[in-house]
């Protein structure tokens, strides 16, 4: 992922400083499942150490991994846009030490400070980009007849 969406960089310090203050430390053994594709999207996490898998399902095929992610990067992005709902699944493939964030605490944070808001929908909507862009050079890879192209 590029630097100008892991959070470091993606909010200025004093929103990042807020975000943070909502934060709970979590982790996940290797093979633990963070979401599954199409359920409730209450939560979203930022790596502190291990990689997170993201994968699609693709009917009559085992899922692909579309994207790996590490260490300040986001995971979830479903919780901020209706109806809530988990776009791509997420699984831990090393130990993974995180913090978690409650959805609907973060989105009353952006009502309350439309600043704040804007910076969360800005670095959220990059992520998004991002991530529909690895989707798509993925599935070409796997599943186009010459592939992506390289693109």
């Amino acid at each position: 992922m590029t630097s100008t969406t892991t959070l470091a960089t993606a909010l200025p310090a004093e929103h990042r400083e807020r975000l943070m203050s909502l934060a709970r430390e979590v982790s996940f053994g290797v093979g633990s499942r963070l979401f599954e594709e199409g359920r409730h999207a209450d939560r979203f996490w930022i790596i502190r150490t291990g990689t997170v898998s993201l994968d699609l399902h693709v009917p009559g095929r085992r899922s692909p991994v579309i994207e790996s992610l590490g260490h300040g990067e986001l995971v979830g992005w479903s919780w901020h846009f209706p109806p809530y709902v988990w776009q791509l699944g997420a699984e831990a493939m090393s130990p993974v030490r995180a913090y978690e964030f409650d959805a609907d605490k973060v989105r009353a944070l952006c009502a309350e400070d439309a600043e704040f808001g804007r910076a969360v929908a800005d670095w959220v909507g990059r992520v998004v980009a991002h991530r529909l862009h690895s989707a798509r050079i993925r599935l070409l890879d796997l599943y186009a007849p010459y592939g992506s192209g390289g693109r």
